[in-house]
Parts: C-alpha cells; structure tokens; sequence
C-alpha cells in the first residue's frame, strides 16, 4: 500500500509539473512566498483587526491560533516523525521554482497546514470569512505542488493537520455560537413577517465609523421591506434622541408591532427606556462601535435581528435601576432623574477613562484612543471616597454590572445570562502602592484573591457621600454624579428579539 500510494503521488506531482497553467506563473510562486513563516495569514489578520469590527477581530484572532498550532505540530512532530525528501525538480519549469529553496523534510506541508489551519479556524468563528478565504487558502496549497516543493500527499497531509489543528483550538476555545447566551427566559413578542409594524430609530451619530458604513435603512429593507426607518442623530438635525424615540414608540404601539433601534450602546440604552414605558418588544441592531448589549444578547448583525424580528423569537433581560437620593429616602420612581443601565455602571477612574477616549477617538480612532487614554487615566488618575452600602471606602474604581460577567477582577469578558437577578459588584480599593499591588496580582495570576479587588453579588447597591464634580458612566455615557444614589435591579424588565437555539 505505501508502494502504491507513493508511485501516485509521484504520478500526480509529475501531472502537475508538466502541465501548463495559465496564469499560474506568475501568480502562484510569488502567492507561495508571501506565505512563508505565515506572513500572509498575518497581515489578513492584522488588517482585519484594523477595519473589521469585533466579530472579525475574533475570527481573525482564532484563525491566528489555529495557525501557531498547526505551525507547532508540523515543525516539531510532523516533520520529525517522517523525514521525506524534496520532489526531484528535473520536470519543473525553471520559471516556477522558488528562488530560495526551503531544506526541512517533505512531510507534511508547513504552508498547506498553515493555510488551512487559518481558514478553518476563521470558518468556525465566522462561516462567510472562512469560505472567502478558502480560495485563497487552496491557491497556497497547491503552489507549493506547482513550485516542485511538495508532493500532493504533502499537501493533503498539510491541509489536514491544519484542519485538526483548528478543531482542536475549538475544543480548548469554544466558539461565540457554543456559547451563545442561553434562550432564556423565552418571552412573549409580535411575528412581524416581513417587518410589518416594526419601527426602527437609526442613530447615524453611532460609532466611530458611522460615516462610512452602508445606510441602515438599505439593510433593514433588503429583509424586512415593511418596515419603518426613521433616522435621526445627523448634523442637520437637532431633534432630540429621546423624542424620536418617543414618536417610534407610539406609532409601534398603534400598529401593535415593536420598536427597533440602530446604533451603539448609548442609543440602546435610550431605546430600552422608552420601550419599557411603552410596553413594546425592542430590536437591537448593532449599529455603535462596541456593541456589547447586543453582543452578549447574540445578536451579531442587522440580518440576525431581523430573522428574530420576522419569527418572534425574544426573550426577557434584567435592567437596573437608579437614581438620585436625599437624606435617604429614595426619590419617585417615575421621576425624570430616575435612569436605566442595560450593561454597566461605575465611579472612579473608568468615567475618566471614557470621557478622554471619546475626545480622542474622533481624531485617532477608539482603538488607539482607547489604549492612550487608560494610560493617561493610569498616571493621573486619583482614588474617590465613598460611602458604599453604608461603609466609607476610598477606590480607584467602583465598577457594577448588569448581571454577573466572566473574568476576574477588572477584565468582564461577556456574560452569559441576562437575567440572572443580580448585581455584578467589583472594587478596586484605594491606598498605598494599590495599582503596583495590582499589577502584580494581575501579572501573577493571583488577582482573584489580592485584597486590593473586593466582589460581591447583591440585587441592590447604595452609593451616598459622592464629592461634587465627580462623574459617572453608565452604558458608556457620561454624566455627573449626584450626591448619593440607589440601584436595584429590574428583573425580567425588557423583552427583547433574540435567535432562540433548541
């Protein structure tokens, strides 16, 4: 049997070496070097970390993964274990031959592995990606037969390592669709077959790149032509958000159909208030820079809330409640300072974090703005006092979340639940030498237990004794903090549209 398998594949690399491609040689040599050490995976990865949005980034991070282990296992193992020499070069056409030969063993392709070890994990992360790059993938493959470095059984062996590779990165690291939030509790929402009654406020002051993404209205009609598209945030409009959301609501409310909004957190944050006054489903299409709401909520793009939208697929979500104390009697419920936070809350150093970014972001970009003002804040920032539940503290930061989030200490990842009824309560504690305190405990896995981070879980927060001057951020809006201030917790308050799985 080795006998035979290895005459064909002698047969099939002399098949290919004798051939004429059109094309082919001046495309494939110079494509087969451009992937040497995995440079061509890692440029599409860097460039799409650049331009692509978070699913992309993940995808393209994942893709990256799948390709250090298939990387690894070929040079350390692979190769090792069977140690085939080179194709003879006698029938292939000068013009093909790579100008630099490589000198490890034949078996198996470094590069088919690779390329298909990117691919693959890019595919399982985001399917449309995966099958755009697999051209691209098989193009590499099959250079490395047309250059006369590799026999076909090279490749194959290459290209299925690759894929195991990536399978086994899955294994270690599910997918955002193996951990998609669970479908519950399942609620009650309107089947609006082609959009039909469904109200949509597009905010086109959303995000960091509103001005160059494709009209949300286009998107919404391609699947849901009987929907309604008001939008509104534009540089010749001053009306205000919170009264465009106010006439969507009611004219969903006389067709009996939902409200649906398009834009980033902030703008979900207003539309959820104004569909819990009126009782109405909300449609979240991601539309903002971060996205997180709708992220964590499964829904990744405009077309995966409108599938929700045409169903009626929905489920039930927490939002939390707080607003403005005096001398300890909480103010009314329905008073205009009362607000609503879907995601999180905090005190401290984030607001600062945040208020810097967003001035900076507009001419540099969120990433890097990101990245430059948590420096700026790290160096200049100052420990707030507080009364936390009745306690005096001094902290860097008072961080809440909606919901309990995973990661440890300052780094919440996602959550799983959105209703799970409780408060997600993290401190950073002020003092001598707290952020180097910090730092090492992050730096050596001990963050969980270092006493400079206190957690809690509890379904209601009291914060009083607030200096005047100080902010706060909520949903990633800034605003100033009162004196003192009440949270609790809204079990089950939105019904949002939602892709159940069974």
């Amino acid at each position: 049997m080795r006998r035979v398998l290895s005459t064909w594949d002698r047969s099939a690399f002399r098949m290919v070496a004798v051939r004429h491609w059109p094309g082919g040689d001046r495309v494939l040599p110079k494509l087969s070097r451009s992937a040497d050490h995995g440079a061509l995976w890692l440029g599409l990865a860097a460039g799409a970390a650049v331009v692509g949005g978070r699913p992309v980034r993940r995808a393209a991070l994942r893709g990256v993964a799948s390709l250090a282990v298939a990387s690894a296992t070929v040079n350390t193992v692979a190769k090792a274990s069977v140690r085939r020499h080179r194709p003879l070069l006698d029938a292939v056409p000068v013009i093909r031959q790579l100008a630099r030969q490589p000198f490890t063993t034949s078996f198996p392709s470094g590069h088919s592995a690779s390329a298909v070890a990117f691919a693959t994990g890019v595919a399982l992360e985001r399917p449309a990606w995966g099958l755009a790059l697999a051209p691209i993938a098989a193009s590499v493959c099959f250079s490395r037969v047309y250059t006369g470095v590799h026999y076909p059984g090279d490749v194959l062996a290459g290209a299925l390592l690759g894929a195991g590779a990536a399978f086994a990165v899955r294994g270690l690291v599910p997918t955002r669709a193996q951990l998609a939030p669970p479908a519950r509790p399942r609620a009650s929402a309107p089947a609006l077959p082609g959009g039909e009654g469904l109200v949509v406020v597009a905010n086109a002051g959303s995000g960091q790149r509103a001005a160059v993404r494709t009209d949300v209205a286009e998107q919404v009609r391609a699947v849901l032509p009987l929907a309604e598209v008001v939008e509104c945030g534009s540089e010749d409009d001053d009306e205000p958000l919170e009264e465009v959301l106010k006439a969507a609501a009611g004219r969903a409310a006389e067709l009996g159909g939902a409200l649906g909004v398009f834009g980033g957190d902030g703008t979900v944050n207003a539309a959820a208030v104004v569909a819990r006054r009126y009782g109405l489903p909300l449609a979240v299409l991601p539309g903002g820079t971060y996205n997180h709401f709708a992220y964590d909520l499964g829904i990744e793009s405009v077309a995966d809330a409108c599938r929700a939208v045409e169903t009626g697929e929905a489920v039930a979500v927490d939002l939390v409640r707080f607003r403005p104390t005096d001398d300890g009697a909480d103010a009314d419920a329905d008073a205009d300072t009362t607000k609503y936070f879907l995601n999180t809350f905090s005190i401290g150093a984030y607001p600062e974090l945040v208020r810097v970014r967003e001035r900076w972001a507009r001419r540099i970009g969120a990433w890097p703005a990101g990245v430059l003002a948590a420096v700026h804040v790290l160096n200049s920032a100052k420990p707030v006092r507080v009364w936390v539940d009745g306690r005096e503290r001094q902290l860097w930061m008072l961080f809440v979340g909606n919901c309990t989030y995973r990661g440890v200490g300052l780094a919440p990842v996602r959550r799983h639940d959105l209703a799970d009824g409780v408060l997600d309560v993290r401190l950073v504690y002020g003092g001598r030498l707290a952020r180097t305190r910090l730092l090492v405990a992050a730096l050596t896995g001990a963050l969980k237990h270092s006493p400079v981070l206190g957690t809690a879980r509890a379904r209601q927060l009291r914060i009083s004794g607030i200096r005047s001057g100080t902010h706060l951020a909520y949903d990633g809006e800034i605003a100033p903090a009162p004196h003192a201030l009440t949270m609790a917790k809204e079990n089950e308050g939105l019904v949002v549209y939602r892709l159940l799985l069974e």
